[in-house]
């Protein structure tokens, strides 16, 4: 009897897996063989599911995004409660994520990047989230600030200390 096996769920545990090699290598540093072989399958494989690094890169960010834990929500915490939340879970990784974004739009023209999937997809989620949290009109500043804040914090190698609106980095 023939195997049946989930195809999304299987992408999806494939984008999972390849979004740490991408997380360890770059992106420029990585090839569709180079992540067939990390992941144990053929490259002919890999292609089935995607037909392209940069839409595999996609799912990899589909599934990092999805699985980035969410601020609890809680409006009885208060606004600066939620967006601390926020911000302390986007500092976790936010080097080698930031370094990654960087590395794969190196070369790219800003056109490009305003319509590339991967950033828009990731632009809206945290838009979105931070939206959530202050309302649509004080969204995109506020999204700037933890952003530029965590820049700055990981460019001092840890030394940048803020305080800004209620939100401690240190």
């Amino acid at each position: 009897m023939p195997k049946i096996v989930n195809h999304d769920a299987h992408k999806d545990e494939i984008a999972q897996r390849a979004a740490a090699y991408f997380s360890e290598h770059g992106y420029s540093g990585v090839g569709m063989r180079g992540v067939a072989q990390y992941l144990g399958m053929s490259k002919s494989a890999l292609y089935h599911y995607f037909p392209s690094k940069e839409a595999l890169f996609l799912a990899c960010t589909k599934q990092v995004i999805r699985q980035f834990p969410e601020p609890s929500g809680n409006s009885a915490l208060g606004e600066a409660a939620q967006l601390q939340e926020l911000m302390d879970c986007m500092k976790q990784d936010f080097g080698s994520e930031m370094a990654l974004v960087l590395d794969y739009l190196r070369g790219k023209k800003p056109d490009e990047i305003a319509d590339d999937p991967a950033m828009r997809e990731t632009v809206a989620y945290f838009l979105g989230t931070v939206t959530r949290i202050v309302g649509e009109e004080r969204a995109p500043e506020t999204l700037a600030q933890i952003i530029g804040t965590l820049l700055l914090h990981y460019f001092s190698g840890g030394n940048w200390k803020a305080d800004f609106h209620g939100l401690r980095i240190d």
